[in-house]
């Protein structure tokens, strides 16, 4: 016999919130997606032009990447079966760390099961409560949990002001205790580009820890997708890079790079490595497959850029405010379109959804309060018919519902 479990009055201000949400216009049902991860997909039954997706390169449904993918299955089974430090360690798992390690430029690599936790994971372990965390103002929330978690003492310095970092640098200069800088390469929600190599100038200077979240710049920037860190020229200058396997690597899981003594103290002290159970075999070899692919097939990268340029343009040239927080406009593939108010920027995003435009409506807490928007997010793999279609119905619905005059 099968036991629902009613209304308890133990969650009832859960309810509560919930039916505030309601009534702000921000509540939201989850998307199901039932098909691949392309540009052109069905959510909930409709066929629509996606662009809210981190797919950057449409590595998702690469034919190598899924033969590698089934290929692993037969020869390794379907799980690791325990967590990395007992007996969860596989060869591929080790593979996987030595390519990424080869291809960012650094001595090591560990990989972790999310993006969050390698975030969240590095962060909380190196530092103590005697230490000091100089963080930008929009980081991620996964180095904002990891900060906290870490007791250290956080300083937030204005988005991508590296007088304002300077200036707490100079504050803390006769403090004892570690300074660790951290921004994200590039900040998901703006899309804009961190100063990767004046924070790492200040870095040297005051001698801090430098960290960069390059979640969003892994595949996107720099030389085959190498990340912000080549985009500027900064190998060496960054002691902690962290990157994810689940953007435009196609698949599942995060990674950080830096010294083999940095990695060997995340394998003994980081807790979302020390317990979790690893990957499946499948991923860690789609994962290899996809760098393989930065390697052998730049002209992705090449398509992805083309395509952002030609959105960001047509979209500025309909009247849209594509500028983010603090900056005049974004600088990669994920473009804002500013609307303010989360209820007419959720209902904004139905009706798209509804002419057929996948572009998710993002409200507080994930931005600030005034700041909603709509994320679009380009890939290499729209076609320009794809493009002008969805600019078309952008703009048209836009105009039905009060967006645009």
């Amino acid at each position: 016999m099968t036991t629902i479990l009613s209304r308890r009055p133990q969650l009832q201000h859960l309810t509560a919130q919930l039916d505030e949400l309601k009534q702000r216009g921000t509540y939201f049902h989850l998307r199901v997606l039932e098909d691949m991860q392309n540009p052109v997909c069905t959510y909930d039954g409709r066929r629509v032009i996606n662009l809210a997706s981190n797919n950057y390169l449409g590595l998702t449904s690469h034919p190598k990447l899924i033969e590698a993918a089934v290929d692993a299955t037969h020869k390794y089974g379907v799980g690791s079966g325990a967590v990395r430090t007992i007996a969860g360690t596989m060869r591929i798992h080790m593979e996987l760390e030595e390519k990424i390690a080869r291809f960012k430029n650094v001595e090591a690599c560990v990989v972790f099961q999310s993006g969050f936790a390698a975030n969240a994971g590095t962060v909380s372990s190196i530092l103590g409560k005697e230490d000091f965390i100089l963080s930008d103002e929009l980081n991620h929330a996964s180095i904002i949990d990891g900060a906290r978690l870490s007791r250290a003492k956080i300083k937030v310095f204005r988005h991508k002001d590296v007088a304002h970092c300077e200036e707490l640098l100079r504050e803390l200069e006769k403090e004892p205790g570690r300074k660790l800088i951290i921004t994200d390469g590039v900040f998901s929600m703006d899309g804009d580009i961190g100063p990767v190599d004046k924070l790492a100038d200040l870095a040297e200077r005051y001698g801090a820890i430098m960290m960069v979240d390059d979640a969003h710049a892994s595949g996107v920037l720099g030389r085959n997708g190498r990340g912000s860190i080549d985009h500027f020229g900064c190998h060496g200058r960054v002691d902690i890079q962290v990157g994810t396997l689940s953007k435009a690597i196609g698949a599942l899981g995060g990674y950080v790079c830096g010294s083999r003594d940095l990695i060997d103290y995340l394998y003994h002290r980081a807790r979302p490595f020390l317990f979790s159970t690893s990957h499946p075999p499948s991923v860690a070899a789609t994962c290899i497959a996809a760098f393989d692919l930065l390697e052998t097939e730049p002209e992705r990268i090449d398509r992805l850029w083309e395509n952002t340029r030609y959105f960001k343009t047509e979209l500025g040239r309909s009247g849209f405010n594509i500028g983010g927080i603090t900056t005049p406009a974004s600088e990669s593939p994920i473009t804002p379109i500013i609307i303010g108010d989360g209820g007419a920027t959720m209902s904004f995003s139905r009706a798209l959804f509804d002419e057929g435009v996948m572009a998710t409506g993002i409200g507080f807490p994930t931005v600030p309060e005034g700041k909603a928007r709509i994320r679009t997010i380009m890939t290499s793999e729209h076609t320009r018919e794809q493009l002008d279609q969805a600019l078309e119905t952008i703009e048209r619905v836009a105009r039905k519902v009060g967006v645009l005059a």
